[in-house]
């Protein structure tokens, strides 16, 4: 079976890490998020590819669910101390020796799908991993940056890179737009149009909406690749319960005018994108709405406490695919 994910960071690589338990026979092609993306120190930082690989790799955080393991941070304390910035974003030492190694081969010329396999090759995660693009692309949010003393909702309006608004402000303002500057400029990287073409089903994790799954699907080519592929698209929903199951997804789909409901996201794909879509057992009731919308909708439990419930979700979504195959 041939399995094309789209994939974020945290969300996503712990489902491909049911997934692979799921099916560890399965010709897995992760297309990752480089929206995320962003200069840091004169390096390059790919923070979900990172995740991805990490996880799947067995060099993961656990208990943060990004960065490596056992972690230190001389280097940026070093750093701080020289007065250089920003302080907010954390890179430990062994971080560092990911980026370090990024930067230096593209530096050379390196395409970044081609400098993502070489860094695979250390971590072995199972699965080929693919940037959703070579080209730059940077996600932006428009905010308002209240004045000291001045009332909500007005200040100083401007847009900030997505790791600013997400890590050092953590949305505490509302994102008045989401804009991934460069993806309407940027092509798919190599492998990836060809990877949906072949793919047996296709899916969507309980990544971000916006900001992950979104900022994927903005790239020309990939959406239409996805809804021209012939073959199921099943989502999994993020928002359990009408929240985030984690993270701060409700304020970037608010940016864009979605609900924060389970319902909702779905619609936002629409059906001329997605077959199927799961939704917690919590929102069970939202099953009728989502099937008007023409999408086929199941309720299952979508907690991933560990990997064999992260599996059992797997699970869920290709026997939701081969009931999709079967109409």
């Amino acid at each position: 079976m041939r399995i094309v994910v789209l994939a974020g960071g945290i969300g996503g690589a712990r489902f491909l890490r049911g997934l692979k338990r799921a099916v560890p026979d399965a010709d897995i092609t992760v297309i990752g998020n480089t929206g995320d993306d962003i200069h840091l120190f004169g390096l390059k930082v790919c923070p979900d590819l990172d995740t991805v690989m990490y996880t799947l790799g067995g060099g993961i955080n656990e208990e943060q669910g990004w960065g490596r393991t056992d972690e230190t941070f001389h280097l940026k304390e070093e750093l701080a101390a020289y007065g250089v910035g920003p302080e907010w974003f954390g890179l430990g030492d062994r971080d560092f020796a990911t980026h370090i190694v990024r930067t230096q081969m593209l530096g050379a010329g390196f395409p970044l799908s081609a400098v993502t396999e070489a860094l695979c090759d250390r971590w072995e995660p199972g699965v080929r991993l693919i940037p959703m693009t070579d080209d730059r692309v940077e996600t932006h949010v428009a905010v308002t940056l209240p004045d000291s003393g001045s009332a909500a909702g007005s200040g100083e309006r401007k847009a900030v890179h997505f790791q600013e608004y997400w890590v050092r402000l953590r949305a505490s303002v509302p994102a008045e737009a989401v804009v991934p500057v460069g993806a309407e400029q940027a092509k798919p990287a190599p492998g990836v149009l060809e990877a949906i073409a072949e793919a047996d089903v296709i899916l969507f994790p309980p990544s971000n909406p916006v900001v992950s799954v979104g900022t994927i699907l903005a790239v020309p080519g990939i959406r239409e690749a996805i809804a021209n592929a012939g073959v199921p698209v099943i989502g999994l929903s993020p928002i359990v319960g009408d929240a985030p199951v984690r993270g701060m997804a409700d304020k970037v789909l608010a940016a864009v005018g979605v609900e924060s409901t389970a319902p909702a996201v779905a619609e936002h794909y629409g059906s001329g994108l997605l077959d199927g879509w799961l939704v917690d057992t919590v929102d069970a009731g939202c099953v009728e709405r989502v099937e008007a919308a023409g999408i086929r909708c199941r309720a299952v439990p979508l907690m991933m406490t560990d990997v064999d419930a992260a599996a059992r979700m797997a699970r869920e979504a290709l026997a939701l695919a081969e009931e999709v195959r079967a109409v």
